[in-house]
């Protein structure tokens, strides 16, 4: 591996490495308890694996990640890549960054008010907005000089964790009692990565194809190299912070997995704990902030025609209006809108690899999306506090219902009457 191959995997580390990945980790540790190992190897594979087949999945296209979702329909392409871009860039995804960073960074240490929050917040977005109105620095800036930072920093934590949390595990809660793995499996949704890796994606082939690589073999190759590097530091972090939070099981009880971290590096660090972390969590929270700027300044800048610079001062200041809003209030609405969203895109990453050996494939693309979406949307709406009681007899009847997976099986149904439908049309024409 070359020098460029580990900036841009750094790069990419630190562009995932945000909000949601330092805040569910701990709290997956602390309730799976011992059931930890399980839950947590769930998680992962949402939580990493998914996210660097995204971003390999770019690789396969010629332009962006709005080709694999056209593949359904233009009309649906347009849509979905819309709504991923709204839902992790300014609607959620760098709103719940700032304000996670504004909790564990600044209120440790001062007295904590709304006006504090909106100064933090206005700061912290005109810092975020300098850096990202020159993308094409992006990788420098990020890749060599604050991950490196950010890397050190939660390498310190570890460490100090490793040598004083000696506490046994504590009984898993209910919802880690059974099936602790598809727990894990759907709790890896709320990390954001494997939407974010679609808006992320086109930043990593974008980087390898302004060093001169443009063979698409080359290019997806380079593209799971640097990913490889990315998987790697996220497996690590993962399973640390995770491990962090099921040794601080008993140590009292924590509303999220912030106040756990807290707790951790301030009984291992004393005063300077509370210290570390918050550089740990500004730097993690910055740098997928501007990541997402970029990525949703160049996506709507591109089909709307506006520019780039507009588009970016845009998106920075509707986040920065949702960020005031709070982070309880951003997660309440974010996790409904994730669970119809996140089956969508895992269905759109996966049929991207399959696609050179499917037969018909508009028609499995259609069939597979549709039913995917049907059953998502069921699960959105239900967290969202509809009362579908209605169809409920029906839905606990799906394989895979109560981990949170019902609308995997009937994806692959849908692909394979799509299939069908598909082979029957090709053969009446």
């Amino acid at each position: 591996m070359n020098k460029s191959t580990f900036i841009i995997g750094f790069m990419l580390f630190a562009l995932f490495f945000g909000a949601g990945n330092l805040i569910y980790p701990p709290m997956l540790g602390l309730e799976a308890g011992t059931s930890f190992w399980s839950a947590i190897t769930g998680f992962v594979i949402t939580g990493v694996g998914l996210p660097i087949f995204a971003v390999a999945a770019i690789a396969l296209v010629k332009s962006d990640e709005r080709e694999l979702s056209d593949r359904v329909h233009p009309i649906f392409g347009l849509i979905f890549t819309s709504l991923i871009y709204l839902a992790i860039a300014p609607f959620f995804g760098i709103p719940r960054a700032a304000s996670v960073a504004y909790e564990m960074s600044v209120e440790p240490f001062i007295q904590t008010s709304p006006w504090m929050l909106f100064l933090f917040t206005g700061i912290f977005f005109v810092l975020v907005l300098i850096v990202s109105l020159n993308p094409a620095k992006i990788v420098d800036r990020i890749g060599q000089l604050l991950t490196p930072i950010l890397l050190l920093s939660i390498v310190v934590l570890i460490v100090g964790a490793v040598f004083v949390l000696d506490t046994p595990f504590s009984e898993p809660s209910p919802k880690y009692a059974s099936a602790p793995f598809f727990k894990g499996f759907v709790e890896g949704y709320l990390t954001m990565d494997a939407i974010g890796a679609l808006a992320f994606g086109i930043i990593v082939v974008s980087a390898y194809r302004n060093e001169g690589i443009t063979k698409k073999s080359t290019l997806i190759k380079e593209t799971l190299k640097s990913g490889l590097i990315t998987g790697l530091g996220l497996v690590l972090v993962y399973v640390s912070i995770g491990w962090i939070g099921a040794k601080m099981g008993t140590f009292g009880t924590f509303s999220n997995g912030g106040d756990i971290l807290s707790a951790a590096a301030e009984h291992i660090f004393g005063s300077f704990g509370a210290l570390l972390l918050g550089v740990i969590v500004a730097l993690a929270c910055f740098t997928t902030s501007v990541g997402l700027v970029v990525a949703a300044g160049q996506f709507f800048s591109r089909i709307t025609k506006l520019s780039y610079g507009k588009v970016a001062v845009l998106v920075t200041l509707v986040s920065f209006i949702i960020a005031n809003q709070g982070l309880n209030t951003i997660i309440s609405i974010s996790v409904p809108v994730l669970v119809f969203l996140y089956p969508i895109a895992i269905a759109v990453i996966i049929l991207a690899f399959l696609y050179p050996f499917l037969q018909h494939k508009q028609s499995v693309y259609r069939g597979t999306i549709f039913m995917t979406a049907l059953f998502s949307l069921y699960d959105g709406l239900t967290a969202f506090g509809f009362d579908l009681s209605t169809f409920k007899p029906f839905m606990v009847q799906l394989p895979l219902f109560a981990a949170g997976l019902g609308w995997l099986v009937p994806a692959i149904i849908g692909g394979i009457f799509g299939h069908v439908i598909g082979a029957f049309n090709y053969k009446k024409a």
